[in-house]
């Protein structure tokens, strides 16, 4: 577990003392609503530090509770006045129930995923960022993760005009394994995230945030996993510091055998605007 409280101390403080650094007390001056659109912009100029909660519901064979907390900091870094690299670090602490009478539940970290977008720092009102995606094996144990490197690309467009309520997009990327002779295998996933969102003056919101994912070594009937729904969010402040929440509710119209049927995810955002 030490290794556990390092990864996600280390993510953590990162987000933290980036954000001391760089943000300013410009964010008073940016209304619910122009807060709610840069939360929903994920190459948006913004430190941020999102906790996400996802639990699956009737996961495996014994349908049990899947509890999945992504700690995920957002960092931007300027290139020049044209050009920024938006990080993002996903690192997830997962709770699995029995999978059956011979693997007992499980708690830990799994593998962490890094993305770097390359992104115009003047867009208009399309914006887009690209750049790699790299997953590193910080698994705990062996139903957590897999100890094989991945890399692969990841692609996010998105329309966002601040005269309209209207924020949305889709964010694209495929991790194949660098090797295949660690724990786990080779292995070749997709993960497609189509988002829109429709903002109301003071910072309330609904949206919907499908995460579509495939595992491309699967059987045919096993690979893909379709959710749909959606939910509401809504802008807050602690004292001075904005924070992002929200609630929703997915339903997997596709799903793998033993693959849960209902998501709910529920995110609190610290963010830190320049």
């Amino acid at each position: 577990m030490s290794s556990i409280s390092t990864t996600i101390k280390f993510s953590v403080f990162s987000v933290l003392t980036a954000a001391m650094l760089a943000s300013t007390p410009a964010h008073a001056e940016l209304s619910a609503e122009e807060l709610a659109k840069l939360a929903q912009n994920p190459v948006g100029n913004l430190i941020s530090l999102p906790f996400q909660n996802n639990t699956n519901l009737n996961f495996g064979p014994e349908k049990g509770t899947q509890n999945i907390l992504n700690i995920q900091p957002v960092i931007p870094v300027s290139i020049d006045k044209d050009w920024n690299i938006i990080t993002r670090t996903i690192v997830p602490v997962i709770w699995n129930p029995a999978l059956g009478p011979d693997i007992d539940s499980r708690s830990g970290i799994g593998d962490t995923v890094f993305t770097a977008f390359l992104s115009p720092a003047n867009p208009g009102h399309w914006i887009w960022g690209a750049g790699p995606v790299v997953q590193i094996p910080t698994n705990s144990n062996a139903e957590l993760g897999n100890k094989n490197w991945g890399m692969g690309p990841s692609v996010v467009v998105l329309h966002l005009d601040h005269g309209s309520p209207w924020v949305y997009g889709a964010l694209v990327n495929n991790i194949w394994s660098l090797t295949s002779d660690k724990q786990g295998g080779s292995y070749n996933n997709g993960l497609i995230q189509p988002f829109v969102n429709y903002n109301f003056p003071g910072g309330l919101y609904l949206t919907s945030a499908p995460i579509l994912t495939v595992n491309w070594k699967a059987e045919n009937s096993q690979q893909w996993t379709v959710p749909i729904g959606g939910g509401v969010g809504k802008i807050f402040h602690f004292g001075k510091l904005p924070v992002n929440t929200q609630i929703s509710a997915y339903y997997n119209v596709v799903r793998p055998d033993y693959g849960a049927n209902w998501q709910i995810r529920a995110q609190v955002q610290l963010m830190f605007p320049k």
